[in-house]
């Protein structure tokens, strides 16, 4: 088969990798890709939502497959467009990936099937949200409705910052239409876990659970990143949850869609908060998660290809979905700067050195004269594995060291949470 996978960053060089071990591809395409994806598939200069040239690529190269990565072009109807143009392509439909595009149809979706999720109120009027923010108690989640890279969530301790944080989105309009409306939500408290799913209406085949850490800086502080890191497994999180988690919130939200005239195909992320209560969901995302793809799809012992076409075919229930038992984390090497403003062009050293003992999934390079530089905020993905955490953790930060490039930072406590609860081995 032929396959393009639509994207640029280190979810789709996960995605390439993963894919480029199938027996049943005879050809990769990425369009745009970046300069790691280019050593595993031919990189198309096309822009994600130029959805007519992705289309007459397509055709003219006999494309049988087009895997879609990013958000934007999910919630703009990509798959819907291309699926007009008689193409196959693994993806929900607009009508679908809106439980990521507004968090405002999220939320009442959730609302609507009782799905666990955060007390929450959304709205267009900046005075009405500030009226009803200083009536409520802190910490608060200030959340902009649309899509923003991972950027437009606020938590605030002070209201001085949840202020600044609702004028920041709806008045300023630092995430531009996104930020028209505003989901104000209660602070949640408890463990993080991304639970993803490959979901064909109602039927849900969950992947292995991961968790991300999401601020820029050690101990969760600072401001909301992409994600600056993850690992897989969560062995101080029990089994007994993920299946609560995947009987109340996963398969609920795949009928709920269903119910709603929106079926979803392709794959559906949970982010959730496990609470004293018991899960509860801050958020869905209708795609494979960024950077928690790049530590899932290395303990997938399955064929992916085979997994997604069963998806498109209907055949997810049988499908045969195997994982390994061993570790994988991901250390985020990021530019200086991110994610606030930051240089790009700046060349990158080590990167072979580090792929003698890891993974190193390219997000944000490019090919400059040969030469690998930085062209994004969230530059590298570099993953470690092992028979367990710690020794995955260590692997990924030795890695990590071998890279250099002027600015470049990074956390320094990806997976602790997990060694600390679970122990040295992970």
């Amino acid at each position: 088969m032929k396959v393009l996978v639509v994207g640029r960053g280190g979810r789709e060089h996960a995605i390439v990798w993963a894919l480029a071990k199938s027996p049943r591809i005879i050809k990769l395409y990425c369009a745009p890709g970046n300069g790691g994806i280019e050593n595993l598939a031919e990189c198309v200069p096309i822009e994600e939502m130029n959805f007519a040239a992705i289309a007459q690529f397509a055709k003219e190269n006999r494309v049988e497959l087009v895997v879609i990565g990013p958000d934007a072009p999910l919630a703009a109807g990509i798959v819907d467009y291309l699926e007009a143009e008689g193409l196959t392509v693994f993806g929900p439909r607009q009508n679908a990936a809106i439980i990521e595009g507004s968090k405002t149809f999220m939320k009442d979706l959730m609302r609507k099937y009782d799905i666990p999720s955060a007390a929450y109120a959304a709205f267009d009027s900046y005075e009405e949200a500030l009226i009803y923010l200083r009536l409520q108690k802190l910490p608060i989640v200030i959340k902009a409705d649309g899509l923003a890279a991972g950027k437009g969530v606020i938590v605030a301790h002070t209201m001085e910052v949840a202020e600044e944080a609702l004028n920041q989105i709806m008045v300023d309009k630092a995430f531009g239409a996104s930020g028209e409306r505003v989901v104000i939500e209660e602070f949640l408290q408890g463990q993080e876990m991304s639970l993803l799913a490959f979901v064909d209406g109602e039927i849900v085949r969950p992947l292995e659970p991961s968790q991300d850490h999401k601020p820029v800086f050690d101990n969760d502080e600072g401001p909301n990143t992409g994600g600056m890191g993850t690992y897989s497994p969560v062995p101080h999180i029990s089994q007994e949850i993920v299946e609560e988690a995947i009987r109340t919130i996963l398969k609920p939200a795949a009928k709920a869609m269903v119910a709603e005239g929106r079926p979803f195909r392709g794959v559906l992320y949970a982010g959730l908060m496990l609470t004293a209560e018991g899960p509860k969901t801050i958020e869905f995302n209708a795609r494979f998660g960024d950077p928690e793809t790049q530590v899932i799809l290395p303990r997938l012992n399955s064929d992916l290809l085979t997994i997604l076409l069963d998806v498109i075919e209907g055949r997810l229930a049988e499908t045969d979905i195997r994982w390994s038992d061993a570790a994988a984390v991901c250390v985020i090497l990021a530019s200086g700067g991110y994610p606030g403003a930051y240089s790009t062009g700046i060349l990158i050293e080590g990167i072979e050195d580090a792929e003698q003992t890891a993974l190193v999934f390219h997000a944000g390079t490019a090919r400059k004269d040969g030469q690998v530089c930085t062209a994004g905020g969230r530059v590298l993905g570099v993953v470690g594995r092992g028979a367990g955490i710690a020794e995955a953790r260590s692997n990924a930060y030795a890695a990590a060291e071998q890279i250099c490039f002027s600015g470049k930072h990074s956390r320094s406590d990806i997976a602790a949470k997990a060694i600390v609860s679970f122990g040295a081995k992970g």
